[in-house]
């Protein structure tokens, strides 16, 4: 089984990708449009292709589906129901699902590590992302180490605003953050931090960021 990359090297392609998206989108509209105006999945592409660029990379997956990620990181693949039922977990999927690479035996002996949620346009709290937030909780709380082999969860997003915006990407990015934070600290076993970039300003267009916030176990 090969080494698993560091939760900073993880981070810091994850960064890089979003990054990478953003220099992309604003070449292909010749510096017309910011990259919140495009597509969803344009984060997931950009930084799926970082992921895979790291040293003992690990096996990416786009869209794996809360069940699927359950079963590959619980150690009874079969309590992925109760476990959801006990943590009020619907069906659903996360944008990005990193799990070990090895040789497999079978089709039913993956071990899932880490999973992603990329947000695309995030310029103020919102309900929804506090709900992702509160969603990637539920994934990660454990009371020890064999309860799950999940070793951490990110909400990246990107954030830009217009040269008209009155309240800069200074003051929404750590009101975001907050509001996160508040959701984590329901959650006793769990704890946070954030990474981002530089604010980076574009001429005649405005100013725009990248963030990772991190979620994980105690």
């Amino acid at each position: 089984m090969s080494n698993f990359p560091s939760q900073e090297r993880v981070v810091q392609a994850v960064l890089e990708g979003i990054t990478q998206a953003e220099k992309n989108f604003l070449f292909w509209t010749n510096n017309r449009l910011s990259l919140s105006s495009g597509p969803q999945k344009i984060l997931c592409i950009h930084v799926a292709q970082a992921l895979g660029l790291i040293e003992n990379a690990p096996e990416v997956f786009i869209d794996a589906s809360v069940s699927d990620i359950l079963r590959c990181s619980l150690p009874n693949r079969k309590a992925f129901k109760t476990f959801m039922e006990k943590n009020a977990l619907s069906q659903g999927a996360f944008s990005i699902t990193l799990d070990e690479r090895f040789v497999h035996h079978n089709h039913n002996d993956s071990i899932s590590r880490v999973i992603m949620t990329l947000k695309n346009g995030v310029c103020n709290a919102k309900a929804e992302y506090t709900f992702e937030i509160e969603r990637l909780c539920k994934m990660l709380q454990r009371k020890s180490r064999n309860e799950s082999l999940l070793d951490y969860g990110i909400f990246a997003f990107y954030a830009d605003i217009s040269t008209q915006a009155r309240k800069k990407l200074a003051k929404r990015i750590p009101e975001i953050v907050h509001s996160f934070d508040e959701v984590v600290n329901r959650f006793p076993s769990l704890s946070s931090r954030f990474y981002a970039t530089p604010i980076t300003q574009v001429e005649e267009l405005g100013e725009w960021a990248a963030g990772c916030y991190v979620i994980f176990p105690k």
